[in-house]
């Protein structure tokens, strides 16, 4: 499951949003050097409802600041992933986000956790399960599909790819530039599969943040 991402700042997603309207031969901003900031589940993190600019600046605002994880009753935690096909089935929960609510996140990458693969914590010097971080190629956003509704958002999953597979049986639904309408309006059933999308693989020496024992504590829907 996916429970870490770096995010872009509110700013960055408009400027972002501003070069995808712009028509897709438009290139992305050129942004100064930054650290990287990472977000975990309970997060709040700018997410993008729609590539349409408001009419007359009377529409919504298609850049929205979300809670990352639907909260529900049988558990303390919230589902932050949602899986593809829960979603084109329009199962339970997710009949109305799979309806109204799709959304994109625009990161510049996600981490997924080794399955058996161990490193030290650089925070507390504990064993735990070694992150990998992707990214697509030669792209500076990396944009995940999403699921959206009361001020909340999920991250939706699908197969591994070729990439993923060695670390983790799920990646978050990575989507091209071109393909973000589809998932927004359009058949997004058709984008479950990830086999062509190419990405950069870098493992993490040391987990310098979050929850070190983090694996079951949050189920994947």
């Amino acid at each position: 499951m996916c429970g870490r991402m770096i995010i872009l700042t509110y700013d960055e997603v408009l400027d972002v949003l501003q070069a995808v309207q712009a028509g897709p031969d438009n290139p992305y901003p050129d942004w100064p050097a930054r650290a990287p900031r990472d977000a975990y589940p309970t997060d709040a993190v700018p997410v993008v409802l729609s590539l349409e600019p408001p009419v007359a600046n009377s529409g919504p605002d298609p850049v929205r600041i979300l809670n990352w994880g639907f909260p529900v009753e049988w558990q303390a935690a919230p589902v932050f992933n949602t899986r593809i096909e829960s979603i084109a089935a329009g199962r339970g929960m997710w009949r109305e986000a799979a309806q109204n609510g799709r959304c994109l996140v625009p990161t510049r990458g996600f981490y997924e956790r080794h399955a058996t693969e161990t490193v030290r914590s650089s925070r507390t010097g504990r064993k735990v399960k070694r992150q990998y971080e992707f990214a697509l190629v030669d792209e500076p956003v990396t944009w995940l599909a999403g699921v959206s509704g009361n001020g909340h958002f999920s991250v939706v999953t699908t197969e591994p790819n070729r990439y993923v597979a060695p670390v983790h049986n799920r990646m978050p639904l990575v989507l091209r530039r071109e393909e973000l309408p589809q998932w927004l309006e359009g058949d997004f059933a058709g984008l479950a599969d990830r086999s062509g999308i190419e990405l950069h693989v870098a493992a993490e020496e040391g987990k310098a943040a979050g929850t070190d024992d983090a694996d079951g504590q949050m189920r994947l829907f």
